[in-house]
């Protein structure tokens, strides 16, 4: 008989001891010989290390793409379209393989890996690479005062993307970015976080093997300071994916090199179950929205607002669900919940979690932080009812398996609390009314808006991702994240000659004629047109 995760990994058990330091050091440090140490989060175990990068290195990263770029930049698209296929190949052959490096890196579970990582690449390549020629193809641009003239809009490669990508989906955020990158034409200089550096390696292995050309993707490894040298380094582009904080200085220093970045920051993003909700699939639903991946993801329902009169059937059914989830070492079929990826992330839940408790709110589910001696790290899937809107749980970016309960009254309100944020990168509603649900959603201040679901639009490569308010700028994902990553340039052509009254020498004879022109065209209704014409 199988053995359980439960007796695998016990919660409860002596194993864990929540207050005593762990005998690693602290995951993202640099060792006294330059690297980065990684550990798994489920175990304490060495996973591998890496070379830190120094600014010099970087430039020289940065360098060695554009050169790359530029002896490439007159192959056809379609031949970059062919090796990235060979690269989404080699992907669903090896998922296993890439799939367990992401388990042991980041502690996410096995099916996690597969189905919220390595199959969404694989998925997005796949995309890209039949539509890319549909997206980047010339735009003709019809001139309605200039007939003579022809114009159209013109995608261009921007040169090098510099991406700066996160720990908590260290595998499916910087494979998609990189991926686009390189269908629109671009290098690519890729520094991931020091807490999940080696599948970063992985990714850059892959796509070489697949025959993207050496050094057309660089990988540079460090702490924030190989992120601030790689805005300087002479890329064309930043892709950002970060906290608030991080981000605001992405942005500057961007403004101040006077590249484009897309800034995908935090969320806090709300749940609204309204009265006719189907509570049995909501339940699940929310539930997996807040707890998958730790509920380390930002898109998380962080925070759900129901409606009084179902609030206490749809709380029994959550609560149950999550009672019901087998949490420890992520490297099992039979686990639903992995571990916690950094030591800072637990600090800021356990922070959340006490502060809600010290003021009132009742724990009905979990509420069990566990670290262990060797640097393992869980969070057990917790429920959490009579919080208030001003509590730090509610209104803070907590990125762990916590799921406040509020109630509400009228739709208005819950529409009014969902948006008392200053976040605004997802939003869920949840109603077997499709009227009510689109209503309810053209009200919400979010990036994207799900009816009956949660969490997985991300996983969408046609849907455009990102944030309004202080969860970003810009897209990623859909047409439009791939035409960012493309320089935009209007051509403008002559169809025929056409005297224009506008060049010199000027005089009145021109002024009156640009006057009857114009006013004859554009003049509001019949009437302001004839007299334009017939100068009355």
């Amino acid at each position: 008989m199988a053995e359980t995760a439960s007796q695998a990994l016990p919660l409860d058990g002596p194993l864990f001891d929540d207050s005593a330091p762990s005998v690693r050091p602290p995951q993202g440090t640099v060792t006294p010989h330059g690297t980065l140490a990684v550990y798994e989060p489920g175990s304490g175990k060495l996973v591998g290390e890496v070379r830190v990068s120094t600014p010099a290195p970087v430039r020289e990263a940065a360098v060695s793409a554009r050169l790359a770029q530029m002896e490439g930049s007159g192959r056809p698209l379609r031949d970059r379209e062919a090796i990235l296929l060979a690269f989404k190949q080699l992907l669903l052959d090896r998922a296993e393989e890439v799939g367990d490096l992401i388990v042991r890196e980041n502690g996410k579970t096995k099916n996690e890996a597969l189905f919220m990582e390595v199959l969404p690449v694989a998925d997005l390549t796949h995309y890209f690479a039949k539509h890319a020629r549909k997206i980047l193809r010339d735009e003709k641009l019809p001139l309605h005062m200039f007939p003579h003239k022809k114009s159209y809009l013109r995608y261009y490669p921007r040169g090098v993307i510099g991406i700066i990508s996160p720990w908590n989906y260290p595998f499916s955020i910087p494979g998609g970015d990189v991926v686009m990158s390189l269908l629109a034409g671009n290098g690519v200089v890729l520094k991931p976080s020091e807490f999940t550096p080696l599948i970063a390696e992985k990714l850059r292995s892959l796509l070489e093997e697949a025959g993207v050309p050496r050094g057309l993707v660089q990988v540079v490894h460090g702490r924030g300071d190989v992120g601030a040298a790689l805005i300087q380094s002479g890329v064309n582009m930043i892709v950002f994916t970060g906290s608030v904080a991080t981000g605001r200085k992405v942005n500057v220093a961007a403004a101040e090199q006077m590249i484009p970045c897309v800034l995908e920051l935090g969320g806090k993003d709300p749940a609204i179950v309204l009265d006719d909700a189907d509570l049995e699939t909501t339940a699940r639903k929310v539930a997996w929205g807040a707890f998958a991946n730790s509920g380390q993801t930002c898109a998380s329902v962080e925070r759900v607002y129901v409606h009084e009169s179902v609030a206490k059937p749809f709380t029994d059914r959550v609560v149950g669900i999550a009672k019901g989830l087998r949490q420890g070492e992520p490297n099992r079929h039979d686990v639903d919940v992995g571990a916690m990826t950094t030591q800072m992330q637990v600090d800021i839940v356990r922070r959340h979690l006490e502060d809600a408790k010290a003021r009132g709110a009742k724990v009905l589910a979990g509420g069990e932080i566990k670290v262990t001696l060797d640097g393992a790290r869980f969070v057990q899937p917790t429920v959490l009812t009579d919080v208030t809107q001003d509590m730090a749980i509610v209104r803070d970016e907590t990125f762990g398996p916590m799921l406040p309960i509020l109630t509400f009254r009228t739709e208005e309100e819950a529409v009014r609390l969902a948006n008392d944020s200053p976040y605004g990168l997802s939003a869920y509603v949840f109603t077997r009314d499709r009227e009510r649900a689109d209503r309810v959603a053209n009200q919400l201040l979010a990036g994207t808006v799900m009816h009956n679901d949660a969490l997985y639009t991300h996983a969408a490569p046609e849907t455009p991702w990102g944030g309004v308010k202080a969860s970003g700028l810009g897209r990623v994902h859909g047409k439009h994240g791939l035409r960012d990553l493309s320089e935009v340039r209007h051509v403008n052509l002559e169809r025929f000659n056409f005297p224009a009254f506008w060049y010199y020498p000027y005089g009145a004879k021109g002024y009156r004629l640009g006057r009857k022109v114009y006013g004859t065209l554009i003049g509001n209704g019949l009437g302001a047109r004839l007299r334009a014409l017939f100068g009355r």
